[in-house]
């Protein structure tokens, strides 16, 4: 029985932390999603105002939708098959390989914003580390703006590339770790190729590893707003303004002088649709990477 009320007393500091932080922030927004409010002036309820207005006319959260899903997208076709690859290699053993897992994993304890910053001082146009020595090696002839219009999108998905690559990797590296060596060895008895070894036994054993690593990796990704926040504030043209940062500038307009204010009842109503997407998203992935399960 004191071992009972013991567990009792222990689980209680996690389940207020849990309520207080998780719980009751989601009832606030359910709450004043349905009320015209900026934190000052008293709330006004408007119903399904709020909701309505997203849908059907603001076009900037659409477009921050799409933004979402070209940086999800490219994250992911980056990242991943370039954290298995270096994981693949790094899981042979051979003199300084725990010092290398340490480099490649260095980035990820990194703080998101430090990392972005140091990389808003790399990529600037002029003075930028980047654009000096690729003039210097003649790579190209003239600054480029990496956080400009054209390349935004791209120096953004590489600084979180280089700062996701070592979280991937580790877990990658663990699933490898976890099939047995007699699946090789048979396989090497019988002539397999490298190339078959790699489809016909290493990806199919990692499908359970390989599922968790996706869901974390679009989870993730779409809640990615620091380093964009310091990179290019959502510009230029908005062609970096994720939707979480959207929401996150409804909440906490960016320039005080500017007309924008705070929209904290509609930022709400737009964090809880963005929810409901991301939630619809989880089941679709859920439900099709079922066949990664079969493969037992």
């Amino acid at each position: 029985m004191k071992s009972k009320a013991s567990i009792y007393v222990m689980l209680v500091p996690n389940l207020l932390l849990f309520l207080s932080l998780s719980i009751y922030p989601i009832i606030w927004s359910l709450r004043y999603a349905f009320y015209d409010y900026d934190g000052v002036y008293q709330p006004k309820f408007v119903g399904f105002d709020n909701f309505v207005q997203l849908i059907t006319k603001d076009a900037v959260f659409w477009q921050s939708l799409q933004v979402t899903g070209i940086y999800v997208l490219g994250k992911l076709l980056i990242v991943i098959p370039l954290a298995f690859l270096v994981a693949l290699a790094l899981n042979i053993r051979f003199r300084g390989n725990g010092l290398l897992q340490a480099i490649v994993f260095s980035p990820t304890i990194m703080s998101s914003a430090v990392m972005a910053m140091m990389f808003y001082l790399l990529l600037n146009v002029y003075n930028g580390e980047v654009n000096r020595y690729f003039m210097m090696f003649g790579i190209i002839h003239a600054p480029i703006e990496w956080l400009g219009n054209h390349f935004a999108m791209f120096s953004v998905i590489m600084v979180a590339f280089w700062g996701g690559l070592g979280n991937y990797m580790v877990y990658f590296l663990a699933g490898l770790q976890t099939i047995p060596k007699d699946v090789y060895e048979s396989a090497d008895l019988d002539g397999v190729t490298f190339w078959k070894r790699m489809f016909y036994i290493t990806l199919p054993m990692l499908g359970p590893v390989l599922r968790v690593i996706l869901m974390l990796a679009i989870v993730s990704a779409f809640q990615d707003i620091q380093s964009i926040l310091v990179l290019t504030g959502g510009g230029p043209l908005a062609k970096t303004k994720v939707v979480f940062l959207y929401i996150y500038q409804l909440f906490f307009p960016v320039d005080p002088n500017s007309a924008f204010h705070a929209q904290i009842g509609y930022g709400a109503a737009a964090s809880m649709v963005t929810g409901l997407i991301l939630g619809m998203i989880t089941l679709l992935f859920l439900y099709i990477s079922r066949k990664l399960d079969k493969i037992y």
